[in-house]
């Protein structure tokens, strides 16, 4: 009896019951998909403004120390040497009353640094409150609030100055300083008001207030540090915007008076300096001015590019 070969098929596979196609699927790695890094050069490296930072820490530096690197008084008058070129005796020059400009220089700067500062202070403190109560308070408050912003915002700044200057009478470093500081926060109030009202609603923020919190706590715990990065450019800015006032108006014959020694007050003689070829009475004191005033400038722009880089990761 011959045996027939018939070649042997796999038997079907049984269907998978219902309970397993309706589980959790799982998938199995059959292989690594390498991801491409993005190389050193696209990522983006902090750029601090070293050159800045240090050219702005000397010049400080040798006006808080102006009485060791200039010692005496920087209005005395030598008689016998005006508008005297740079020389040994006097490294940068005489002016027309026969004053050291080197001294002048660390001692007018200190004064023009101090009005900045102080003026920079008052700004920002009037503004963190200002915009804090706006962002703070009820709609008809703070769209009042805004609107007066707006309206001081469109009224030039020096008109304000000179307006406020004559009302306070005789002029010294401290009633420039209130002066300028009194008119130049409302851009950082503005940006002071934003930032509150987005926070206000956070859940510290309203436990905070649930336990008693009163305002200034608030503001001080809660809202400040929040908003600092924010608005720290524009404080050094508004420390240039000061100094560079301060010399417009002393270049006007509006700031301070001639016994008071200051960058601004300095460049106030520079039509006679010119007529009378003294070059060095506008060249000096106008390097140090400007050198201090882009070093400001660098740094706020890094504040600035740090800030919204902060806010773009968020």
């Amino acid at each position: 009896m011959s045996h027939e070969h018939h070649s042997a098929e796999p038997a079907p596979r049984p269907a998978p019951p219902m309970e397993a196609l309706s589980g959790p699927m799982r998938f199995q790695v059959v292989g690594r998909l390498d991801m491409e890094k993005p190389s050193a050069a696209g990522k983006r490296r902090k750029r601090v403004p070293w050159l800045s930072l240090v050219l702005l820490c000397a010049i400080a530096m040798g006006c808080l120390l102006a009485n060791f690197i200039a010692p005496g008084n920087a209005n005395a008058m030598d008689l016998t040497a005006p508008a005297r070129a740079p020389s040994p005796q006097y490294p940068f020059g005489t002016d027309m009353m026969g004053r050291n400009i080197f001294a002048m220089i660390w001692h007018g700067g200190r004064v023009s640094l101090s009005i900045g500062l102080l003026a920079t202070v008052i700004s920002t403190g009037i503004a963190v409150l200002y915009g804090t109560v706006s962002g703070t308070g009820p709609v008809w408050l703070d769209t009042l609030m805004m609107r007066a912003t707006e309206i001081f915002l469109s009224v030039p700044s020096l008109l304000i100055v000179v307006f406020l200057q004559a009302i306070m009478g005789s002029s010294n470093a401290v009633s420039i300083a209130i002066v300028l500081g009194a008119t130049s926060w409302p851009t950082i109030a503005k940006v002071v008001r934003t930032e509150v009202r987005q926070l206000r609603s956070s859940e510290y923020v309203i436990a905070s207030k649930c336990m008693g919190g009163r305002f200034m706590h608030v503001l001080l715990q809660h809202f400040a540090p929040n908003f600092l990065s924010s608005i720290m450019f524009m404080v050094v800015m508004n420390v240039r915007g000061a100094i560079a006032s301060e010399s417009t108006l002393s270049f006007m014959g509006l700031g301070l008076p001639l016994d008071i020694v200051s960058w601004g007050s300095m460049l106030s003689n520079a039509d006679r300096a010119l007529l009378t070829g003294a070059w060095w009475m506008i060249l000096i004191p106008g390097i140090f001015l400007v050198t201090t005033l882009v070093c400001m400038t660098n740094i706020g722009n890094a504040l600035r590019r740090e800030a919204n880089r902060g806010e773009r990761n968020l």
